[in-house]
Parts: C-alpha cells; structure tokens; sequence
C-alpha cells in the first residue's frame, strides 16, 4: 500500500512539474536585436584583429547583435540568457559608442582592459558553453594595448 501511495505521489509529482515545465515556455523574455546605426559601434574604430576579439567575447553581451541560439528559447534558461543580455548592455554597448561622451567612453576602455585582466570579463558562466570565447593572454595583452591607445585620443 505504500508503495503504491508513494507511486502516485511520483506521478503527480511529475505532471506538476511537466505542466509547469510546459507553461514556463508561454512567458517569453525580450529577445531583440536593435538597429546599429552606420558608424555608432565601437567595431566601426577598432582594427580587424580587435573586431574579431569583440565579436567572438563580448558582442553576445555588450551590442546590438546578440547572436539568440537554440536554447535562449527554452524557459528558464532564455529568462537566465536575456537577462544576462540587458544587463550587459546596460552596462556598456559597443554598438551606441557614439552615443557615450568622452569621459564615458574613457573609462569604459579602461575597464574592458582591467576586467580582461583580471579574468572578470568574460563572464565565467558564459565560458561554460562558449569556451572559444576565452581570451588568452595574447588576446589580453592585445586588448589593453588597442584600448590604451584609443584613450590616448581620446585627450
């Protein structure tokens, strides 16, 4: 008798959570994309060497052209990714540079190098699924020196 009880403790269990499971794929996060003007994005400054290095570590965070995969559209983990997102973006987005004043755009490439060194940026859970966007040391070193650079004409 108790095991039966037990039994359809489980199944009930498991429909609940199916049902949830099933009902947490009809709440959609905002998931879009918006336009880059010609000429607004940090990448229209950078050299190709450092596009690249922004394309494959933080464009998916810090732009307007988030690259969505397959599993940003199952729930809960599109509610976890495109939170991720806005709060980047929120941040610093690479793709309205033009839109942050001088001092603004100072500290930001400051920032982009300290967090690079200090292995905060990018983010670790990130690395869990996108481990080629890990920046060697040469992508570091790479990073610091187009960024001092670009604060440097920024005087």
């Amino acid at each position: 008798m108790a095991a039966s009880r037990i039994l359809r403790w489980a199944r009930w269990t498991l429909m609940l959570v199916l049902v949830a499971f099933i009902g947490m794929q009809f709440v959609r996060p905002d998931r879009t994309n918006p336009p880059v003007p010609a000429g607004a994005s940090l990448t229209a400054k950078t050299p190709p060497h450092i596009t690249a290095l922004l394309d494959r570590s933080c464009r998916d965070c810090h732009s307007n052209e988030t690259r969505w995969p397959w599993y940003t559209n199952v729930s809960p983990t599109s509610w976890l990714v495109a939170n991720h997102v806005h709060h980047g973006r929120d941040h610093f987005n690479y793709s309205e540079w033009t839109t942050y004043d001088s001092d603004d755009q100072d500290k930001f490439l400051g920032a982009m190098c300290d967090l690079a060194k200090r292995e905060r940026m990018p983010l670790p859970s990130y690395l869990w699924i996108h481990r080629d966007s890990t920046l060697s040391p040469q992508d570091v070193t790479a990073l610091c020196t187009w960024s001092d650079q670009m604060r440097d004409t920024l005087q």
